[in-house]
């Protein structure tokens, strides 16, 4: 799997329509967007994801293996989720991601049915009210070498510290905190991306 160098998460917590925020992304360069909501799924958000997995961009879901096999898109469990080989079963084909936070996790992702993993958090996060300890850019560093997944890095990255997490050995940067700024509406969401998208070209 070909991931973007900035992997953007279309947080359902944010105060900005989710459709409009999903278009406002990839109106910005997006390619990829991952759905991160943490509470149930009603009729409206699944209604709602249904239009954003018909815009022109590749599609995750946070967690639900069943909500990505309805909706024909990929799926990111972490390691209180489902575990790779049944959301695999699950979702067949379709990208499967799988959140590590150490060495000893990493090394046995390897063996899982994933086509990417991810790596963090990085840095201090506020986006996880229990996040896990940092592991830091020569952690990261370290750890890159044991998979030849591509690699996710996540957790406080932001426009200032992303070159030194793609120098790190990174594939991927997930964004969450930096990709949204204030005011939130669909205008300074899009030129956010579009910051994004220049620094990762640059």
């Amino acid at each position: 799997m070909i991931l973007p160098r900035v992997y953007p998460i279309l947080d359902t917590a944010r105060r900005i329509d989710l459709f409009d925020a999903a278009q406002a992304l990839a109106d910005g360069g997006a390619t990829l967007l991952q759905i991160r909501h943490k509470g149930d799924w009603n009729r409206e958000l699944f209604a709602t994801a249904e239009r954003i997995a018909k815009l022109s961009i590749s599609l995750i879901v946070n967690d639900r293996a069943d909500i990505a096999k309805m909706l024909g898109c990929g799926v990111h469990v972490g390691q209180t989720d489902l575990p790779p080989a049944n959301a695999r079963a699950i979702v067949g084909t379709a990208a499967v991601g799988y959140s590590t936070h150490n060495r000893e996790q990493l090394e046995a992702a390897t063996a899982e049915p994933i086509d990417y993993l991810a790596l963090g958090p990085i840095f201090q996060t506020a986006s996880k009210d229990n996040p896990d300890p940092v592991v830091g850019l020569e952690t990261l560093q370290q750890l890159r070498p044991l998979s030849s997944r591509p690699l996710v890095a996540i957790g406080g990255i932001t426009r200032s510290n992303a070159v030194a997490v793609w120098n790190a050995g990174a594939d991927s940067l997930a964004i969450i905190g930096d990709l949204y700024p204030e005011p939130l509406i669909p205008v300074t969401l899009r030129n956010r991306m579009e910051e994004w998208r220049t620094l990762a070209q640059s």
